[in-house]
């Protein structure tokens, strides 16, 4: 992609869509949860909205990256041919020009602002889903997006060492849920949109290793998942607002893994798992919040 249709008009929102910004709005999200329970009370201001702003505009540059890394595939399947890469509303220099932009800034920000850890943290989770994942993983095994889950997993991690500047066992707890959350939620799209993966040679475990196979290991992790999203309570991280909701959220959500294990002929499934996936962890870390602070007030 490396000339622009004439008929094409670029505006800031070819740009923003580039960022993947509902992708970014629930990293960032998570990486705030992991900032208020980082700390007893309210965490610093400072180190709240600069850890924020450069965990925000690094992950908007990672999203960016994949996008051109992406382009040559993404023209050829139905969910992602409306790209402004793949529709020429930019060309990839323009792109790259941006990603690397706000990356660079992303990284200032969190050095001489935040603190180097949170810095050097987020760089490797950049190149971990912008090059790692995205060049070599997703097309050299099916169990790309099992490896390639730490990189979309950090981001609690990264809001952590912002406000402690130290990762600690709780941090890497944050870490476990979204990483074991990450594979029954995306092979539930790669179901729904199987034959498109096959038809860019892109592995995913449906394609290489049939339904059956990925059915069994969505339900297989969901299980798991359901077990670790207890931890938090049972270690005293949290209370039981939380582990209600863990244990509500989580019986929906194996649920939906049953259903896709035993019923093939309902082709909405896999979409509907897949929607409720992300409602479900942002609903997960709205409660670990809540609880937080909930707890301290009882405390007091």
């Amino acid at each position: 992609m490396n000339t622009r249709a004439e008929t094409t008009y670029t505006s800031w929102r070819d740009y923003y869509e580039l960022t993947k910004p509902r992708v970014v709005m629930l990293i960032v999200f998570t990486a705030i949860v992991g900032m208020f329970l980082a700390v007893p009370g309210l965490p610093d201001l400072g180190a709240l909205f600069f850890g924020t702003l450069g965990i925000g505009m690094a992950a908007s540059s990672a999203a960016v990256f994949n996008h051109v890394l992406d382009a040559r595939t993404d023209i050829l399947m139905t969910r992602t041919r409306a790209r402004p890469l793949p529709q020429q509303k930019l060309t990839a220099k323009e792109a790259l020009t941006f990603g690397f932009t706000i990356g660079a800034i992303s990284m200032a920000i969190l050095w001489y602002l935040v603190n180097p850890l949170t810095a050097v943290l987020t760089f490797m989770s950049l190149i971990g889903y912008a090059v790692v994942y995205t060049v070599w993983l997703k097309h050299a095994t099916p169990q790309n997006i099992v490896i390639g889950g730490a990189a979309g997993a950090a981001p609690p991690v990264l809001g952590w060492a912002a406000i402690t500047n130290e990762v600690t066992s709780a941090a890497l707890l944050l870490f476990l849920i979204i990483f074991i959350w990450t594979p029954p939620h995306f092979w539930a799209l790669a179901i729904a949109r199987k034959d498109e993966y096959a038809k860019v040679d892109i592995p995913m475990l449906p394609v290489t290793h049939g339904e059956a196979y990925t059915r069994l290991n969505i339900l297989l992790y969901s299980i798991l998942l359901l077990v670790i999203t207890v931890l938090p309570y049972l270690i005293g991280m949290s209370g039981l607002i939380y582990l209600g909701s863990a244990l509500v959220l989580g019986g929906y959500f194996l649920y939906y893994a049953i259903r896709m294990y035993r019923d093939y002929d309902d082709e909405e499934l896999p979409m509907r798992m897949f929607k409720y996936s992300i409602s479900y962890l942002g609903f997960l870390f709205a409660a670990l919040l809540i609880d937080h602070y909930l707890l301290i007030q009882v405390s007091l």
